[in-house]
């Protein structure tokens, strides 16, 4: 076990390294001419990129740098750095973070910040702060088992003096005790003196003995490590991933648990939620063949949500075939599906076309802007459903069939199901729940009322999560947040999974991570909650 908990705890020195692995090692250097126009490009090491300098970035390859978008858009994938699950749509003027991934489109940026100022480096150096870092009763505690073993054979030392001389003064009390040294010193000498003598320094060592025997932490040493293997050893028997002795002792203690929300309260992957027909001419499961096999043909995320949902709802492995398709970044997309007929159970669910195999539909999927491109007119009534879904912190997707509006489909980041009753235990015991996410207030909000959570920070940047965590902990007990009897400040524990948590995670007086997210995480964290349910937290807290 001993080698175990040190197998676990060696793995937090990798943090680190998996942070620094998002950063790019080589970027594309492009030289811009007199009119603006791109000319020459070459590839250069990462450490060669300087302020100002112009940087392409294809499709697929990591931004290198942080910077400012100067030609170009595309959606990026920022989930490990803001914990935000769907791509951000990036046009010209809009900044970049270094170590985020570019999905769509090629753009160009101009360097605003490279080396040690990207915001990947300074998470770096939030995260090694921390782990530097100690707690005031841990250097305390240290100070005092410096002198408590020396204190103790120094009390030894004096109780046998004294009892040494109490002897030899007072023989009166060596009186009934039996004495080894005395009477083979007795088959020797006649002395009395010396006999006394001796008595007196077996009885003194006895005494000594005894009293380092009974002030010596032998006990605790011995029941402090028993108790950490058998704590961790349950713990992993359920899922629960206990790096020590620490954590396992200082998570009962907790009196905030704050919680990020993609990931952590949420699944961190869009679904379908919900799909409402707008025309009576279609059903649902025509209607998700043929939108389904649309979004086939696209790589955004919620364009996959689309299509596993209907591959799910008609059980197949394969939709329909696409054509003509033409994807418009920031509205939506054009395309002709055909070859759908065989996704349908039901005879009633196709035309005569369709049993033929011949029928062929001119697909629109997209926002309101991109209906109103395509000249599809949108209802009163559908944009009133569109604005009730969307206040909930739901994306909207509008589908429209041979020109005319059939559907809507809202898609999510879907809440755990345990995560309301994790949050209603925690206040059981008197646990108060927050939530901390760099997400907009408005989807905050909606995901902080279906799991009861009533205090919400918003819109945190990935450098100031660390930062409110510390805040909380510095809170007094006078704070409006949570009121603490008897202490002067809460003990804070943070519940998290992205790269941006690994520097909350170890400001934490208790960090814990989801372990279905990164690499970072786990290791950065204390306990590590293998089966990915929330419940867990309670189940630690009890085990503690």
């Amino acid at each position: 076990m001993s080698s175990f908990c040190l197998l676990i705890q060696g793995k937090t020195s990798q943090a680190l390294t998996d942070l620094l692995s998002l950063q790019a090692s080589e970027a594309t250097l492009a030289k811009v001419g007199e009119k603006g126009q791109i000319g020459e490009e070459q590839v250069v090491d990462i450490e060669l990129v300087q302020k100002g300098d112009i940087l392409k970035v294809v499709p697929g390859d990591r931004i290198p740098v942080d910077g400012k978008v100067i030609l170009g858009s595309s959606s990026v994938d920022e989930s490990m750095l803001t914990g935000e699950s769907l791509p951000v749509r990036k046009e010209v003027g809009d900044t970049v973070i270094g170590g985020t991934l570019n999905q769509a489109g090629l753009i160009f940026i101009s360097a605003t910040h490279v080396g040690a100022d990207t915001a990947l480096a300074q998470i770096v150096r939030l995260v090694e702060d921390a782990q530097m870092s100690k707690a005031p009763i841990q250097r305390f505690a240290d100070k005092i088992a410096g002198y408590f073993v020396p204190g103790i054979i120094a009390l030894s030392v004096l109780t046998w003096i004294i009892w040494f001389s109490i002897g030899v003064t007072n023989p009166s009390t060596l009186e009934g005790k039996e004495c080894t040294l005395n009477t083979n010193h007795s088959r020797n000498s006649s002395s009395s003196q010396e006999d006394t003598e001796y008595c007196a320094v077996e009885n003194a060592f006895l005494y000594a003995v005894t009293v380092l025997a009974i002030a010596c932490p032998c006990a605790l040493g011995l029941a402090t490590p028993t108790a950490v293997m058998v704590g961790t050893g349950v713990g992993a028997r359920h899922g629960i991933l206990i790096k020590g002795g620490e954590p396992l002792e200082g998570i009962h203690r907790v009196d905030i648990v704050v919680f990020d929300k993609t990931g952590t309260l949420t699944h961190g992957k869009p679904k379908v939620v919900d799909v409402r027909l707008a025309k009576e001419s279609l059903n649902r499961r025509k209607l998700l063949a043929i939108v389904g096999t649309a979004e086939s043909g696209s790589e955004h995320p919620l364009g996959q949500a689309i299509v596993e949902h209907s591959k799910e709802i008609l059980s197949v492995s394969s939709l329909g075939q696409v054509s003509d398709f033409e994807a418009v970044p920031g509205c939506g997309l054009r395309c002709v599906v055909s070859d759908v007929h065989f996704l349908f159970q039901s005879k009633t669910d196709y035309s005569n076309d369709d049993q033929d195999g011949n029928a062929v539909y001119k697909v629109l999927v997209g926002n309101r802007e991109w209906m109103r491109r395509n000249q599809v007119d949108v209802a009163a009534e559908i944009d009133r459903s569109m604005h009730d879904h969307e206040s909930l912190g739901q994306t909207v997707v509008l589908t429209a069939v041979n020109g005319e509006l059939m559907a809507t489909i809202s898609i999510a980041d879907t809440v755990r199901s345990e995560a309301a009753l994790a949050v209603h235990t925690l206040e059981q015991l008197g646990v108060h729940s927050i939530m901390l996410t760099g997400d907009n207030r408005r989807t905050a909000m909606a995901i902080a009322e279906q799991v009861g959570i009533e205090t919400v920070f918003a819109e945190v940047l990935p450098s100031h999560k660390r930062n409110k965590v510390l805040e909380l902990q510095n809170r007094s007990l006078t704070s409006s947040v949570v009121s603490l009897a008897g202490k002067r400040h809460p003990v804070v524990s943070f519940v998290g999974d992205g790269i941006n948590d690994s520097p909350a995670l170890v400001q934490s007086d208790v960090g814990v991570a989801i372990g279905s997210g990164t690499n970072v995480a786990p290791e950065a964290a204390d306990i590590v909650l293998i089966k990915n349910n929330l419940m867990d937290v309670v189940a630690a807290i009890g085990l503690s």
